[in-house]
């Protein structure tokens, strides 16, 4: 496996300003979630261009690529990449800058196709040096539910042939550039979406006796269901209820008929996930009526927490520290964020690990879906090149088991 490493490493250098230029233009040319037309288009081309075979148009905008080693229906692993952009004007004074108004990848997507297709090719140049096969997923709608990954499984992107493993790789702003980390178990939080409708009596802000204020009854709502957290979820298992949108449509003098309130709740485990939900309908319904109003709540169900699998991940650390290095392969923490990643975790072992792009010397730093998020575009070498070895590595290893 060493020649390979090397080979890996050698090809990585030798593709990277032709992936450099890859990730400018999805760069240039982002799209939200479930329009990613011309982004799916732009991916089939490159394939095309490796002689890499696909399937297009799985969950209308994916992308599934096919690489075929010796024996390539005796095991299989796919590599993931998500591929929609944000609502998210770009500020960035770079020549790559968004093209489309208001739009932008400001989560790093398109380093992620960016660096699948580096792999992809150069899977496709080591393809008679290991055996079984590779999938390449290009999923669409990472950014909005139900997401992409849900319904790609859905229409059979881990059959034929049967998938063993997902590999995904996402980058971070914390973590250095050349250096990767991840934790097994459970790693990022289910995450539900809170919609709130108090409704009262509007009128003459200065005749609140003749009214039943909504602004208030959905502070009092607010205020209360933060308690879930503080008095009802259990210490050990992490819950966070936040509210991100209030919209009372009155006047400094006028109070409205109606407010409406969205948040998100997001916690790992799935029972309590269930008891939040109750408590929050039940809380929200039954402060409203003592108060002389009413309170509608529609929650939409999200992705599930991601858990990646021990031992999979385990030896993952284990070929990342001999790809790159033991100081270059951290540890992480949980997070509060999600990724429907995590529903081919609930389907194979699976393991989603994080690609530094940080580099403070450049200035680059700024945190995910933020107006001035970019790369250290160094990080495309190591992104594809760890992609490539961590899925032969997963294979090799499948082959003597």
């Amino acid at each position: 496996m060493n020649e390979l490493k090397n080979l890996i490493k050698s090809l990585s250098s030798e593709y990277f300003e032709e992936v450099r230029a890859i990730r400018r233009h999805l760069h240039q040319h982002p799209e939200l979630s479930c329009q990613e037309f011309k982004t799916a288009e732009f991916i089939c081309k490159k394939l095309d261009e490796y002689g890499i075979s696909y399937i297009r148009g799985v969950a209308e905008t994916g992308v599934v690529g096919i690489i075929n080693g010796i024996n390539p229906e005796s095991k299989n692993v796919a590599l993931r990449a998500d591929m929609d952009a944000l609502l998210v004007k770009e500020e960035n004074a770079v020549e790559y800058k968004s093209l489309v108004p208001g739009k932008m990848h400001a989560c790093g997507h398109d380093v992620h196709m960016a660096s699948l297709l580096g792999a992809a090719r150069i899977l496709e140049h080591l393809k008679n040096k290991f055996e079984g096969s590779v999938k390449l997923i290009f999923q669409p709608s990472e950014e909005s539910y139900p997401g992409g990954a849900v319904r790609m499984i859905r229409e059979g992107v881990l059959k034929n042939p049967d998938t063993v493993s997902v590999i995904g790789q996402h980058v971070i702003n914390t973590v250095d550039i050349g250096k990767i980390g991840l934790k097994a178990g459970p790693y990022m939080a289910s995450t539900d979406e809170v919609f709130l409708t108090v409704k009262g009596i509007g009128g003459h802000a200065a005749t609140p006796e003749q009214l039943v204020d909504p602004i208030l009854i959905a502070s009092h709502i607010i205020v209360a269901l933060q308690q879930i957290v503080s008095r009802n979820a259990n210490p050990i298992i992490p819950t966070v209820i936040s509210f991100g949108r209030i919209i009372g449509d009155g006047r400094t003098n006028i109070i409205p008929d109606m407010v409406s309130v969205a948040g998100t709740v997001r916690t790992y485990d799935e029972s309590w996930r269930r008891t939040i939900h109750e408590k929050i309908t039940h809380m929200a319904a039954a402060i409203a009526e003592a108060m002389g109003g009413s309170c509608e709540v529609k929650i939409s169900h999200g992705y599930p927490f991601l858990n990646n699998d021990e031992e999979l991940t385990t030896k993952i650390r284990s070929w990342a520290t001999d790809y790159l290095g033991a100081e270059n392969v951290m540890e992480l923490e949980a997070r509060m964020t999600s990724e429907d990643f995590s529903y081919f975790a609930n389907e194979v072992p699976s393991c989603f690990y994080r690609l530094g792009i940080r580099n403070e010397q450049k200035g680059i730093r700024s945190n995910l879906h933020t107006s001035t998020f970019d790369v250290d575009e160094s990080c495309l070498a190591t992104g594809m090149g760890l992609m490539a070895w961590l899925a032969l590595s997963r294979l090799n290893e499948l082959k003597h088991l």
